[in-house]
């Protein structure tokens, strides 16, 4: 019970630096251009989870944070499944 508690009340520091770097290991593979719904989530999350943190609610930041870093994590995962747009690329 305690360790819940301690959850709640401690700020959410590694998730919200997992999240960060999962945003910008996405950005480094064009999910900005090549997954931008999950990629655009996970900004609008991670937004959020800082809101929330600021405002001391660590609960909701956290779980923001976590949803930011899923969403980050399918952006780039759709990104490197899809082919690039370089305009160098021969047209299919």
């Amino acid at each position: 019970m305690l360790a819940l508690a301690a959850c709640a009340t401690t700020p959410p520091v590694q998730e919200m630096s997992d999240a960060r770097q999962a945003l910008r290991a996405a950005e480094a593979v064009g999910a900005a251009q090549r997954s931008p719904e999950p990629f655009l989530a996970a900004r609008r999350l991670l937004q959020e989870a800082q809101t929330q943190l600021e405002a001391g609610a660590y609960h909701n930041a956290r779980r923001h944070a976590l949803d930011a870093r899923a969403a980050a994590i399918q952006a780039r995962e759709r990104a490197t499944k899809s082919p690039s747009k370089s305009p160098l690329s021969p047209p299919p």
